[in-house]
């Protein structure tokens, strides 16, 4: 076994790359939790009056891109990048086996399709159009703590007994999450008049 060999296939280097996979996806998620919230901002500073408007809609698209190019987009390339060596470094039987990874895999592409839609819609609201309400996107942003939840289930379970129980658990979340935005905007809608 060569001296590179023997790097790539110690411990020390998948910890490396563990690591890496995990400060990707914190920061990742940290990115996908706060762009949906400015998505709000920039709805509700559409219905506000000039000059006020204006102001705040470009301000708005200015962090929404920055946020997506400068911290979303590379923290999920660091991501990709420590998940994929480590599957590399387990190997193709591992990953035959461990069907849970599979379905890991099927969200975290789902999430990419999260990640690319949210570009399109910070684009449309950049154009001035008015993609969503306020409590739509309150929703919108709450999916992501779905597939956080999801993910990290399957990673922590990987036995799927146990992950359907988790599942299960993690729908009624999602459905405390819809009543609690419902909830919210009730009493805002109180709290304005």
């Amino acid at each position: 076994m060569t001296y590179f060999q023997e790097i790539i296939s110690s411990p020390a280097t998948f910890s490396f790359f563990k690591a890496l996979h995990i400060i990707g996806f914190v920061s990742w998620f940290a990115a996908l939790f706060y762009l949906p919230r400015l998505f709000i901002y920039h709805t509700e500073a559409m219905d506000m009056e000039e000059p006020r408007r204006s102001i705040l809609m470009e301000q708005m698209g200015i962090m929404e891109r920055r946020l997506y190019n400068i911290i979303m987009t590379p923290a999920l390339f660091i991501t990709f990048t420590g998940g994929f060596t480590m599957l590399y470094l387990r190997g193709w039987t591992w990953w035959t086996f461990n069907i849970w990874m599979h379905w890991k895999f099927g969200l975290v592409l789902l999430l990419v399709g999260y990640h690319h839609y949210s570009k399109s819609i910070m684009r449309r609201l950049g154009e001035g159009e008015k993609v969503m309400t306020s409590t739509q996107f309150r929703l919108y942003n709450e999916v992501t703590t779905l597939f956080l939840a999801a993910i990290v289930l399957l990673a922590v379970y990987k036995n799927s007994l146990q992950f359907i129980y988790a599942f299960a658990g993690l729908v009624l979340f999602g459905i405390a999450l819809g009543l609690g935005v419902k909830w919210y905007k009730k009493i805002r809608e109180q709290a304005d008049k």
